[in-house]
């Protein structure tokens, strides 16, 4: 495994304003079991990033060019946003290490191109600042890794979430740029080890999970392909929604990626009904944000674009669970069930690509469509309703969803609230959204939604917190475009990933992280925050008495992404 030493941030100096430095060493832990690991990333605040007129996207061609608004001071630089729909800078990526009540232990910075010792030739990983949707933290199949996907870039890039891989090139996509992804896999001794890919073309990787159970091997991969025009090229298909590949134990600079390997497919093809089978744009029906493992059975879910359904996924090995029944040519059932797990043909967790004709790609994407939509969730198509995020497991019947909310930002005066987001008595936004925390019950046939927790975030609520340095009042740049109020004080939205334990009393502790909304030119890059809350796990009907708190807050230049426990926690905590 190839190691990298990384700068290390104590805790109690952070606690005592000053800064002590410290280095993951080899052979002894980093990272302790059973405390949680949170992804954070930090904007340099350069002013010179960008110029106020320069050219956006960067070596872009016209008529894709946009001027620059703003020059790459924190937080107006994200105004850029509201002329270049692609815009983004690449940013450092710190993974903390907290006890579960939210006391810093250490920090540990991921290798990038700021770093003295660190050339391009070397192993380094960065994220995309604003890109709210990025940075997943997930525990390994055996609890010895945390991975996570970023991109093979150096600080201060500019439109790399959006760029092209280099070997999967679509020519209608205005950011011109090309950059591998890929996924890093760290152990408990702080030791990196990455492995390039040339998936989500156009767009952003999420979420990583290794498999390494078994003499598995093989890292499923979850997130969207594509920035340009419809029809999509056959490769840029292939490289979206969840993939599979090996790790390399290689520095990134030998390594050589062939073409991604889908090992999930889903069309809304495979659900009756005519609205569904008028199709789709091929490759953005497996436009996936989350994912997890459970009882040896992958999960997504979709929560964003404007084409197929946001809902909950898994991958069917055995070909049982949702079969398409086709009776006088019309599709009359199919497309949603249950994993089938003591099924005779239930293989377990996939360990290898889908094979699929080429041929098809351009008519009908990855064919054979081998995932599902979990009986009970939603199958509402394009819906404004439904935004899953992360998903956690609390035991074969409990399955704890998290929905961020429609990120609308719709400010009012009077009442000095995000209108759109402030939930009613039954916890639903004007739009009927359920932002928050989902408590999903299995009857033995399908899942039913109990109830939403969301005591405590304060949806929709400005002002619920203070960030130092943070400006005031409405930024003009998006009045002017909207001709509505934006406030910079942001407020929570509902919550993206999240990750659980069982405790031995009857309750569940879950950790999320938030959403926000706000008049900032792009959302995701509002500080946000890490949040908890203890649910009864037998219950039924909402608790009145159970309301997250919050447990850290992202500062000035800062977003907070990801949440899993440490590596080296035993899976099943």
């Amino acid at each position: 495994m190839k190691s990298t030493i990384a700068t290390v941030i104590l805790a109690i100096a952070a606690v005592a304003g000053a800064v002590a430095v410290g280095f993951a060493q080899l052979g002894s832990d980093f990272f302790f079991a059973g405390n949680l690991l949170v992804s954070r990333s930090v904007y340099d605040n350069n002013p010179a990033n960008v110029r106020a007129g320069d050219s956006l996207p960067p070596g872009c061609a016209q008529p894709n060019c946009q001027a620059a608004n703003n020059d790459g001071t924190y937080p107006y630089v994200w105004n850029n946003d509201l002329v270049d729909s692609s815009f983004g800078i690449t940013s450092k990526i710190f993974l903390d290490q907290m006890t579960p009540d939210g006391t810093l232990v250490n920090s540990l910075e991921v290798p990038n191109s700021s770093q003295r010792g660190v050339p391009p030739t070397k192993d380094q990983l960065v994220t995309s600042f604003p890109s709210k949707s990025e940075l997943a933290l997930n525990l390994s199949t055996d609890g010895r890794f945390v991975t996570f996907i970023g991109y093979v870039a150096p600080i201060d890039a500019i439109d790399i979430s959006n760029s092209n891989t280099p070997d999967i090139v679509d020519p209608t996509n205005p950011v011109p740029g090309l950059s591998f992804r890929a996924v890093a896999q760290i152990d408990q001794h702080g030791k990196f080890q990455f492995t390039k890919t040339e998936a989500y073309s156009g767009n952003n990787g999420r979420a990583a999970i290794l498999n390494n159970s078994s003499g598995a091997g093989v890292m499923y991969l979850a997130g969207n392909a594509g920035n340009g025009g419809d029809p999509q090229p056959d490769d840029i298909i292939i490289a979206a929604g969840a993939q599979i590949m090996s790790p390399d134990v290689r520095a990134m600079v030998a390594q050589s990626p062939g073409l991604p390997t889908p090992v999930g497919s889903f069309n809304i093809k495979q659900l009756p009904g005519a609205k569904y089978q008028a199709g789709d744009k091929l490759g953005k029906d497996t436009n996936f944000r989350g994912m997890t493992i459970f009882d040896q059975v992958l999960y997504y879910t979709k929560g964003s674009g404007g084409n197929g359904i946001n809902t909950v996924y898994f991958v069917d090995t055995t070909g049982l669970a949702c079969p398409t029944t086709t009776t006088g040519g019309v599709v009359t059932n199919g497309g949603v069930g249950v994993p089938q797990t003591m099924s005779p043909g239930f293989a377990g967790l996939p360990t290898s690509p889908i094979v699929y004709d080429i041929n098809d790609v351009s008519s009908q994407g990855i064919v054979p469509y081998n995932m599902c939509v979990l009986n009970g969730f939603p199958i509402d198509l394009k819906t404004k309703t439904s935004f899953p995020f992360g998903l956690w497991f609390a035991d074969a019947n409990t399955l704890y969803v998290a929905d961020e909310g429609d990120g609308d930002a719709t400010f009012d005066t009077v009442s000095k609230t995000y209108t759109n987001a402030v939930v009613d008595a039954a916890g639903k936004t004007k739009a009927n959204v359920l932002p928050g925390l989902q408590k999903w019950v299995f009857d033995g046939t399908k899942w039913n939604r109990k109830y939403t927790l969301q005591a405590g975030l304060k949806l929709g609520l400005p002002y619920a917190y203070v960030i130092a340095g943070y400006p005031t009042g409405n930024n003009d740049a998006k009045t002017l475009q909207t001709g509505k109020p934006a406030p910079w004080t942001p407020a929570t939205g509902g919550l993206r990933n999240i990750t659980g334990r069982v405790n031995g009393d009857g309750t569940v502790t879950i950790w999320a992280i938030t959403s926000t909304v706000s008049g900032n030119g792009d959302t995701g890059a509002d500080p946000n925050q890490l949040v908890m809350i203890t649910d009864t796990l037998s219950a039924l009907t909402l608790p009145a008495d159970e309301s997250f708190a919050i447990v850290r807050k992202a500062g000035f230049g800062e977003v907070l992404r990801g949440v899993s426990f440490t590596p080296g926690t035993s899976s099943s905590h």
